[in-house]
C-alpha cells in the first residue's frame, strides 16, 4: 500500500531533523539533543519506512552513518565500509537478537560465543598499516567516505606508528575508538577555565574536537587515548578463527585493547556482563554508554552478513539514557550545614540514568550565570551512575523572551539572616550561624570542640539525637539540658548523663578568645580570636566595632572584618550570645586577655609533650593569666616550656640565654600566678 501524504511529510521531516543533528554531532561537535532523543528519531524513521517501503530512499539517514566529511580534510574512501551498529535498549531486545543469530545459524539449541566489550563514547577511526607502518588514519564520515586525520592520529602516543614483531599482514586496517579519559577531560577543562577559554560539554566532544584540529600541535597537547576493537580491510588467509584471538594478536602487535573485553557464552553471559559493567561504570576511567556484543567466530559473522547499515552479528546494548531534556519549573535555594547557599533547579519529571529526576543541583551563582539557566528554560539534564543530577546546558533557542535572570536572595531562606556574597568567591552564605536551623548541627559541633568550649562527651551522634528530639535548637540551649533530658536518649545512662552535665558546667568558665572562636564566625580561627581579644579586651567592644575599626587591628583584613561585622549585626546571633551569657558562660577576668594579669607582657614558647596537660590547656591557662604563646624562639621570648622529646627550639633558647622551664617548674609558675603571687623577672 502506498504511503499516505501524512507519512511522506513525517518521513521528510524526520530525515531533515536527523541530517541536521548528524551535522551538529559529527561535524561541528555541538549536539543540540541527547543521544537518547537522536536514537528515538532514527527509530521513528525506520519504523515508518518498514511500514511503508516506498518511502525508503537511497540516501535515507536510516541507511547511512554519520555525516559527510568536512571540506577542510582530504576525503578518504573506505575500502571496507565503516558501518554502525543496531541498538538494543532492553534485555528483551538482546534476547531477540540472540534468537535471530541462532536461527540464522541453525543453532537454536546451542549457545553462541560472543565477545562483550564496553561501548566507548568517543570517535571511531580507521588505521591503515602497510608493512607494519601506519600510513593513513581516517574518521568514519558517512561510513563510505571519511576524513584524513593521519597527522593528528600520529600525535596519540598509544597508537603505534610502527607495529611490533612481524606476524602481521602486509596491508590491513584496524578499527577502533579515540576517546578522552575522564581525568584528562577534567584537567583540560580546568586549564580552559583558568585561561578564560570555552570548556567542553563532555569527553566525547572533547575527543572529537581534539582529533579534528587543522593544527596537529593542538591535538598533541590533548590527553587522547585509543582502544582497538576490530578490523576493516584484512586478508582472509590471515584471519584467526575467533574475534577474541584477533584482539590478542592486535595487543601483541602493540595496539591497545580495552581491558574490560570478555568472551562470554550465550544470552546469559551477555546479560551478566551487562549487569557487571553497569555496576563498574562509575569507576571506569573513561565514559561508556553501553555494551557491544559481537559473535566471536568469524565464520559465523560471514554467514550472518549485513543489513544496509549494520552487521547482523553485532548489537549495541545501550545503558538507560544519562542525558534527557526537560523544563526548569523553578529555581529554589537550599542552605547547607555550613551556611552555603546552593541554587537547585526544580524540573518537570524526566526519566534519566535509570530513575525519575525532579531536581538538579546548580552548584552556585557563578555556575547559574555561566550556563545562563532561567526559570522556564528547556535544559539537558545529566545523571551518571549515582552522581547527583545536574544541568549540562540550556537550549536557548527554546527560551521565552521574557525569562528573567536568576538572582540570589538577599536573606537566608531558612532563618532570614543576611546573605553574604564576598567579591571573588563563588559561594554565598547565611550569616546567622548561631541561629540558622540549617546550620545547627555544625554550629553545635564546632562550639563544643576541644579548642572552643571543650565540652567533653558531646559527639556527633548525641548532637543528632538532641536535634531530632528538639531538646536543643541553638548552642545556648545546651546549658538548659538536665540529666533527665539526657537519660532519655539512646545509649545514655545516668552516669554518662551526669558526666555531660558536669562537662557543660565546667565549660562555662572559658576565655574571651576561646568563646570568640566557638561562635564560628567565618575565617575567625584561634589566632584571629586571640588577636581580637587582646586588642579589644571585652566582647561588647568587639560587637560594637565597625569594619574600619576592625581593619585597624593587626592581621585583620577587609574580608575578615566584613565577616565579623556582618555576624554581630544579626540580631539573631546577638540573641544567642545573650542567652549564653545569661546561662553563665563567662571568662574570669575579661581584661586578662587584653594584657592585664600576672603574666602580662610575658611571651611563652612550648616544645615537646607535657605529661600533666595537653598543650592546648597549657596555652589556655597562660592566656587566661595575661601571657602570650608564640610559635618560635627569639630574643623577645620570656620562657621556653620544655616537655618530653623537645625539638630544636631547646638548643636555640640555650644559645640565646632564654630561661627554660621544665614541666614541674612551669606548673609551679602557673599555680603561683593563679593564686595571685608575683612572678620573678
Amino acid at each position: 500500500m502506498p504511503a499516505p501524504d501524512s507519512a511522506r511529510r513525517r518521513a521528510t521531516d524526520l530525515r531533515e531533523q536527523i541530517r541536521f543533528h548528524d551535522r551538529q554531532y559529527h561535524q561541528l561537535d555541538a549536539p543540540q539533543i541527547t543521544d537518547a532523543e537522536y536514537d528515538q528519531l532514527v527509530r521513528q524513521l525506520r519504523d515508518l519506512e518498514a511500514e511503508f517501503p516506498d518511502l525508503v530512499t537511497a540516501d535515507s539517514p536510516s541507511r547511512r552513518v554519520g555525516a559527510a566529511p568536512l571540506r577542510t580534510f582530504a576525503p578518504v574512501q573506505h575500502e571496507v565500509p565503516m558501518l554502525s551498529l543496531d541498538n538494543a535498549f532492553t534485555a528483551d531486545e538482546v534476547t531477540a537478537f540472540d534468537r535471530r543469530v541462532r536461527e540464522r545459524l541453525e543453532l537454536e539449541s546451542t549457545e553462541v560465543g560472543y565477545v562483550a566489550e564496553p561501548k566507548l563514547d568517543g570517535l571511531a577511526v580507521s588505521l591503515l598499516y602497510e608493512g607494519g607502518r601506519l600510513v593513513r588514519a581516517a574518521t568514519r564520515g558517512d561510513g563510505r567516505t571519511g576524513e584524513d586525520i593521519t597527522a593528528n592520529v600520529l600525535t596519540i602516543r598509544e597508537i603505534p606508528a610502527r607495529l611490533r614483531g612481524s606476524a602481521f599482514p602486509g596491508r590491513f586496517e584496524v578499527r577502533g575508538e579515540v576517546f578522552m579519559p575522564r581525568e584528562g577531560f577534567r584537567q583540560l577543562n580546568e586549564r580552559a577555565r583558568a585561561a578564560g577559554e570555552k570548556t567542553f560539554v563532555n569527553p566525547r566532544n572533547a575527543a572529537a574536537g581534539s582529533l579534528r584540529q587543522l593544527d596537529s600541535r593542538i591535538t598533541a597537547a590533548r590527553p587522547l587515548a585509543f582502544f582497538a576493537y576490530g578490523l576493516g580491510l584484512f586478508p582472509g588467509d590471515a584471519l584467526p578463527a575467533e574475534h577474541d584471538e584477533l584482539l590478542t594478536a592486535l595487543q601483541a602487535w602493540g595496539l591497545p585493547v580495552c581491558p574490560e573485553v570478555e568472551k562470554v557464552s550465550g544470552l546469559a553471559g551477555c546479560l551478566a556482563y551487562f549487569a557487571q559493567l553497569s555496576a563498574k561504570r562509575p569507576t571506569l576511567p573513561y565514559e561508556i554508554d553501553g555494551v557491544v556484543y559481537k559473535v566471536s567466530r568469524y565464520r559465523y559473522q560471514t554467514l550472518l552478513g549485513y543489513v544496509a547499515r549494520a552487521p547482523r552479528w553485532a548489537i549495541a546494548h545501550k545503558f538507560p539514557a544519562e542525558e534527557a531534556t526537560t523544563r526548569v519549573e523553578a529555581i529554589e535555594v537550599q542552605v547547607g550545614r555550613t551556611g552555603a547557599l546552593t541554587p537547585v533547579a526544580r524540573l518537570s519529571p524526566v526519566f534519566v540514568g535509570g530513575v525519575t529526576v525532579t531536581n538538579a543541583t546548580l552548584h552556585n551563582l557563578d555556575e547559574v550565570r555561566r550556563k545562563d539557566i532561567r526559570v522556564g528554560d528547556m535544559v539537558v539534564v545529566r545523571r551518571a551512575g549515582d552522581v547527583i543530577p545536574e544541568v549540562v546546558r540550556v537550549l536557548p533557542e527554546q527560551r521565552a523572551p521574557e525569562a528573567p535572570e536568576f538572582v540570589m536572595p538577599g536573606s537566608c531562606p531558612a532563618c532570614g539572616s543576611v546573605v553574604e556574597t564576598i567579591p571573588g568567591e563563588a559561594v554565598s552564605r547565611c550569616s546567622g550561624g548561631l541561629y540558622c536551623p540549617a546550620q545547627h548541627k555544625e554550629a553545635i559541633k564546632h562550639f563544643a570542640s576541644r579548642r572552643a568550649m571543650d565540652i567533653d562527651g558531646l559527639g556527633d551522634r548525641l548532637i543528632d539525637q538532641l536535634l531530632d528530639r528538639k531538646l536543643v535548637g541553638t548552642v545556648a540551649d545546651l546549658y538548659h539540658l538536665t540529666a533527665e533530658d539526657l537519660e532519655s536518649l539512646d545509649r545514655m545512662g545516668r552516669k554518662s548523663a551526669q558526666n555531660l552535665i558536669a562537662a557543660l558546667e565546667t565549660s562555662k568558665a572559658s576565655t574571651l578568645a576561646r568563646f570568640l572562636y566557638a561562635l564560628g564566625i567565618r575565617e575567625v580561627g584561634e589566632v584571629t580570636a586571640q588577636i581580637l581579644a587582646r586588642e579589644f579586651g571585652t566582647l561588647e567592644a568587639i560587637m560594637a566595632a565597625d569594619r574600619v575599626r576592625l581593619m585597624a587591628t593587626r592581621d585583620i583584613g577587609p574580608t575578615v572584618a566584613a565577616h565579623i561585622e556582618t555576624f554581630f549585626a544579626q540580631s539573631s546571633n546577638r540573641d544567642v550570645i545573650a542567652h549564653l551569657r545569661a546561662a553563665g558562660v563567662h571568662w574570669p577576668d575579661e581584661t586578662a586577655v587584653a594584657g592585664a594579669g600576672p603574666l602580662s607582657g610575658q611571651r611563652f614558647v612550648l616544645t615537646g609533650t607535657l605529661e600533666s596537660m595537653p598543650r592546648a590547656e597549657a596555652k589556655r591557662r597562660i592566656e587566661t593569666l595575661g601571657g602570650q604563646v608564640v610559635g618560635s624562639v627569639s630574643s623577645a621570648t620570656s620562657y621556653l616550656v620544655v616537655g618530653a622529646d623537645p625539638g630544636s627550639k631547646h638548643s636555640k633558647a640555650e644559645s640565646l640565654g632564654i630561661p627554660i622551664l621544665l614541666e614541674p617548674a612551669f606548673i609551679a609558675l602557673l599555680s603561683r600566678a593563679e593564686a595571685g603571687g608575683t612572678i620573678p623577672e
